[in-house]
């Protein structure tokens, strides 16, 4: 059994205690919560580190792509292709701007399949989407030679990849242009943001155009996301087992208003909430840089803690770990989420909650996640990406990320085993 806090996938699982202070110290600091010189400093930071020519920070990922298809000319009666297996915050802003998605099937590393894109492209298709899912590069060789050879333009979603390298080269830096998430469950963290990157000054000046058409979100939701580690760490994770309290405390503070949930109901309706497309308010800058500057100790506790989960699951045969896949030198994965595929997985997502381990984050039961995502809406088609509606049924993500200590990874294999 797990003492204490518990270990989460989602619940804010990044912050540390650096983190929270420093969120607390911005609640009472409100003159530097839409404008200060910390948002220019985190897209000089991005800049710098990935050796691309301009980046744009966003209040998340989905305003990031948004600017980006608004800067590609991507408009009604052009085809996105993209992998199925994605989240609907990847898909909505395609359908904003009156695209057509068009989903691909995945590979055995749950990433696009480059045989399913061959087989989906027509005449309208535009451009081809990237997930590096989990933060297990894609394919990047075999997909830009075909958006080259087909004059698509080549997107790298780059939301749960910062870090990851392909032929030595960052993620981020292969497409046209990329863009990242700073959502609470991801590699760093600011509960919301985003960057959108590109080395094309073309492309660059239209995405430049957009940003200056937009504003600040209000004071009010910068507000709630600078709550959110603060509430989270003070009083939902230490009384989540205790009584039901932390729940009953996240309950409330969602149904108020208080915190913002990660992917809004209407999400799945394929409705964007109107605080997207927005730019990144300095407060969150603030909270996304200080993660930033942690990034290679985040990632490297990641890769060690996914090296035990390989290392004591790899020779069983209850499950499938995609990440093990023999792809040669070329691939260096950061393992945002660490996933298995498992015949019974509610079986173990209550095994794990019984010992305070939390790894229900929503990634299982569809396609396109969450599961109550209205499929039909997105145009999606059951059966058009069979691979994909497989990994759905069965898969489930173990956590990664820098709370969770090797004792607590060993615990996890082994009640993974015992089962």
């Amino acid at each position: 059994m797990i003492k204490g806090k518990p270990i989460s996938v989602s619940l804010s699982p990044n912050t540390q205690k650096d983190d929270v202070l420093l969120a607390l110290k911005m609640i009472f600091n409100p003159r530097e919560w839409q404008k200060g010189k910390t948002v220019k400093e985190l897209e000089e930071s991005f800049k710098k580190y990935l050796g691309v020519q301009y980046a744009f920070s966003f209040n998340s990922g989905r305003s990031s792509l948004e600017a980006i298809l608004r800067a590609l000319e991507i408009k009604s009666g052009d085809e996105v292709l993209m992998q199925a297996f994605t989240c609907n915050a990847a898909v909505n802003p395609i359908l904003k701007v009156g695209a057509k998605p068009v989903f691909v099937d995945i590979d055995s590393t749950l990433n696009l399949s480059l045989e399913d894109l061959k087989k989906k492209i027509t005449p309208r298709s535009k451009a081809v989407m990237v997930q590096h899912t989990f933060g297990w590069p894609a394919d990047m060789a075999e997909i830009k030679d075909f958006c080259q050879q087909n004059k698509l333009f080549l997107i790298e979603d780059c939301a749960h990849s910062l870090g990851a390298r392909y032929d030595n080269k960052l993620c981020g830096v292969f497409g046209d242009a990329a863009f990242f998430s700073f959502g609470r469950d991801k590699i760093i963290s600011s509960v919301y943001g985003g960057m959108a990157t590109t080395s094309n000054p073309g492309i660059a000046k239209k995405i430049g155009e957009f940003y200056a058409s937009i504003d600040c979100p209000s004071s009010a939701w910068t507000l709630q996301q600078l709550l959110h580690p603060v509430l989270m760490n003070y009083l939902v994770l230490p009384f989540y087992d205790c009584l039901k309290a932390g729940k009953a405390f996240l309950s409330f503070f969602i149904n108020t208003g208080i915190l913002s949930k990660a992917v809004t109901k209407n999400e799945g309706k394929g409705i964007l909430p109107g605080y997207f497309p927005k730019r990144m308010p300095n407060a969150l800058a603030v909270l996304a840089q200080n993660q930033f500057k942690k990034l290679k100790q985040f990632n490297s506790h990641r890769q060690n803690i996914a090296k035990i989960y390989t290392e004591k699951l790899a020779n069983s045969e209850k499950f499938i770990l995609p990440f093990t896949v023999k792809n040669g030198q070329d691939k260096l994965p950061i393992f945002m989420k660490y996933p298995v595929l498992a015949a019974n997985p509610k079986a173990l997502t209550e095994k794990f909650r019984k010992a305070n381990i939390y790894i229900n984050d929503g990634w299982s039961g569809s396609p396109i996640v969450p599961p109550l995502t209205r499929l039909e809406i997105f145009g999606y088609k059951k059966g058009s990406c069979p691979k994909a509606e497989e990994v759905a049924k069965k898969i489930i993500n173990l956590p990664t990320h820098i709370n969770v200590p090797e004792e607590k990874a060993n615990l996890i294999t082994k009640i993974l085993i015992d089962l």
